[in-house]
Parts: C-alpha cells; structure tokens; sequence
C-alpha cells in the first residue's frame, strides 16, 4: 500500500569518494547493490560536500546551512548550536518517526561519547562511532552488541581475520536497521538515518573481503611528478598525518570494506522487498565526504579541495514517482539533499534553508537552467594546532562547471586554480599562469562574494526600522 508520504532510508557511509560505484565507471570495485540503484534511479555525478572531514560537513547538511554559518567547522567540537532545529527533527514534527543508527558526529566524541542534542527529533536511537574497545557500557551500542555476541573489538582489530562480517558495524547498522523498520507504527511514515563507519581509516576491512581485492591489480592513485612540488608548497595548510602507506594496498582495503557495505546494503534492501515496503521509500545513497587514497601523494583528509576527497556519491530511487537509469552531472551539493529531504516529508523548507530541493530533476522537471552556478566547500581551523600540530588553517573552494580556485587564507600568496575540462584531476595549477590572472581574479571576486552573502549571520530578528 502507498501513502502520499513515503518512507525515506537515507543510508550515509563516512569518507567515500564518488568515483567508487562500479555503474559510474569503476571497473575495480564490486558494488552490484549500488550499481542496481542507479539504474533505477537518479545518480548525481557531481554532488559536492560543504567541509572535507567529518563534523562540518555533517553539522552543514543536518542543519541547512554552510558550517561557517551554522558555527561548527571543525573536528573535536566542544558542542553543537541550540538553533537552527536539525531537518530530523523538522521532519519528526511532520509525523515521521525518526530513527538513527551509527555515527552522528555533529560534536567530538574523543575522550567521551557524544552527547545527544536536547531535540533531534530521533525517536529511535543507536549510536556507534569508532570501533574501539574503550567505550564506558551502556554509552555505545556497537560496542555492547559485540560485548554480547562475545567479542572484543580491540582484541579482533588486531586479529589475523580482523573484525569479521558478524561482529562488524557494518552488520549492525544493518540488525538495526531492520528491527526499526519492522516496529508497528501504525500508518505513520518513518526516516531512517542509517551511518555507516566504513570505509572510512583506519583501511581494516574482513580478510574474507580484502582477499578478494588483489593490490597489484588496482589502477592507483591520480599522481604526477608536479603534486610534489604543489603539495609542499601547501605544506603550511593542515592536513591529516600518515605514516608510510602503499597506495595500491590502501585502494584494494578501501574496495574490500565499500563491498561490505554493498553486501549489507543489499540484505537490507530486500528485506524492504520482502515486506513489501520497497515500493513506498525512497532511498537515497551518500556520503559526508571523500577520500584523497594517494591522489597528489596524499592519504585521508584535511585542508584541500581535490575532487576525490569533495566529491560523493548521491543516488535517489524511488521509482513510484522518479525517473530511473539518469545519471545527472548537474553542480549539487550536501544542502541540497538536506533540503530534498524535508521536501520529500512535506517539511517547509526554512528561509535560512541553503539548500535547494532536488526533486525537480528526480522527477523530470527540472528545465534547462543549470541547478547552480557553483558550488562551495570550507575548511577552518579544523585541526587545532595545540593538539595536532597543525595551523589553524582557514581555506574555501569555488568551484564552477569547469574552474575550481581554493584558497588558503592562512598562507601568504597561495592558491589553487584548475581546468577541470582540461585537466580533471588538478596536476596543473594555473594560480601563477600569466594567461590566467584575470579569470583567477574574477573567481576570487565571486568567491568572497558568496561567502559573505552565504555565510555572515546578520544576528537576530529586525522588528523595527532603527
């Protein structure tokens, strides 16, 4: 039976790039489950994050609006802001019952568990966050169901089979998953925000899946000569720190947890079958952000803007009402999943909403005015420098259809600017070219433009005329 109002599974990895979906042109990786998505729904090959780490990007999509305007940009966040409401919780008032399940990350949860939000709208709620032993009982639900099924975390992890597919988060985002969805609720719809850890470092996929990934036969990172030169001369802007890592190695262990993923995707995509739920939901596949993987020699993430740590997969399908088999490389980002979200519940979007609703093109309407002119991404002060050594760095990107400039605000001088026609995997900064100063001028103009215009909080309410 369907409603008016579907039921939304959001399922959300941490740290996937978008070029990791073997139905958008990965020959390397096997996601079957993903690649049935997209050709049942619409896939957007060009769907930008608003941060290139964890808890700005995700405070930017759960709230609406870019992290510099909310006031949370950085990893190891003291505390979230009373104000604007998270779209969960705009969605519960829309009679939705909310779950979540895994990592919420809109505050740090080094050396404690995250504290919960006074009112996130999530009636159901089962947290987990890095798969570590050290978790007080009772604080981390991952951790107690593994505590119960007999395992240690700490202990596997450090195992020759490392944690297996039966103790692994990824399994018990799906256990949970299901046991939301199978509660009596009556005729209320539901929105299930489902986070899944992986593939996000440390590289520790199930030895039955890394086996089935050989390393000598990845294709490797994007890499020329020319990054060492470019990477040191940012070499001031934060970065996350690496040890030695075997870039091919990394790329298989990387493939060998997104496989898992698709594997239990999968597990709860039939079980919606099943139950006769599938054609009523639509499902939307994502992630918060990217992953570098050894591109320009980097590992991780941290303060740059290369296209495979911004950019991520964005699948919706919900064939009742969307088309099916589009893959749309019109500019979008994160907000506007946020904002597609509460349009899909029948939620107002706010007026301090940045995001706008995809549904247009989901359903065929969209007309021939490109979605957005450009989009924009954010990195300040993430790795606070008294306790990681870093800078402080403050940088933002603009990137157009076919120009990305990044600037390094903490750095005198320095910049990135790229032909992404010519040169899609950035190898060839053109900062200094003398052919391109004026466009570099041009873009740091509409740059600072939109940041003052997106992100300056005006303050309160106006009520009078002085």
């Amino acid at each position: 039976m369907t409603s008016d109002r579907p039921n939304i599974l959001w399922y959300c990895t941490d740290q996937q790039r978008f070029d990791t979906i073997g139905a958008l042109g990965n020959p390397h990786v096997r996601t079957p489950v993903i690649d049935q998505l997209v050709a049942d729904g619409v896939a957007f090959t060009h769907a930008h994050c608003q941060s290139p780490i964890c808890t700005p990007s995700r405070a930017s999509f759960m709230s609406g609006m870019y992290p510099s305007r909310v006031h949370n940009t950085r990893n190891g966040n003291a505390t979230f802001p009373d104000s604007p409401p998270l779209i969960s919780k705009l969605i519960a008032d829309q009679g939705y019952d909310c779950g979540m399940i895994g990592k919420f990350h809109l505050q740090s949860s080094g050396k404690r568990t995250e504290p919960r939000i006074k009112d996130d709208g999530y009636r159901y709620w089962k947290f987990s966050h890095a798969p570590r032993n050290d978790w007080p009982e009772g604080e981390h639900d991952y951790a107690d169901w593994v505590r119960e099924k007999g395992g240690d975390l700490d202990a596997l992890r450090l195992s020759p089979e490392r944690v297996p597919p039966e103790y692994h988060q990824t399994t018990w985002s799906t256990e949970r998953a299901i046991e939301f969805i199978e509660e009596d609720r009556g005729d209320a719809p539901w929105m299930l925000n489902l986070n899944i850890y992986d593939p996000h470092p440390p590289f520790e996929p199930p030895k039955v899946y890394e086996d089935q990934f050989d390393a000598d036969s990845m294709p490797g990172p994007h890499f020329e000569e020319t990054d060492i030169e470019q990477q040191a001369r940012l070499s001031g802007a934060d970065f996350q720190p690496r040890g030695e890592m075997d870039a091919k190695e990394a790329q298989a262990k990387y493939y060998a947890m997104i496989a898992q993923i698709d594997d239990q995707f999968g597990r709860l995509l039939d079980y919606l079958d099943r139950t006769g739920q599938r054609e009523n939901t639509v499902i939307i596949f994502t992630s918060d952000h990217g992953e570098t993987l050894g591109d320009h020699g980097l590992m991780f993430k941290g303060c740059r803007f290369y296209e495979g740590l911004i950019r991520v997969p964005l699948i919706f399908s919900f064939p009742e009402k969307f088309q099916t088999g589009i893959k749309s490389d019109e500019l979008v980002e994160l907000l506007d999943l946020s904002a597609t979200l509460l349009d899909l519940a029948g939620a107002e979007i706010p007026d301090y909403h940045q995001g706008k609703s995809l549904v247009p093109i989901l359903s065929g309407n969209s007309g021939e005015t490109p979605f957005r002119d450009f989009v924009r991404c954010e990195y300040f002060d993430a790795l606070a420098a008294h306790f990681t050594g870093g800078n402080g760095s403050f940088a933002t990107m603009h990137r157009t259809r076919d120009f990305k400039l990044s600037v390094y605000h903490n750095l005198d001088n320095v910049g990135e600017l790229y032909d992404l026609k010519n040169d899609p995997w950035e190898h060839r900064n053109l900062w200094d070219s003398p052919a391109h100063q004026s466009l570099k001028h041009q873009l740091i103009l509409e740059s600072f433009n939109a940041h003052v215009n997106l992100t300056t909080d005006v303050g309160s309410e106006r009520i009078a005329p002085m």
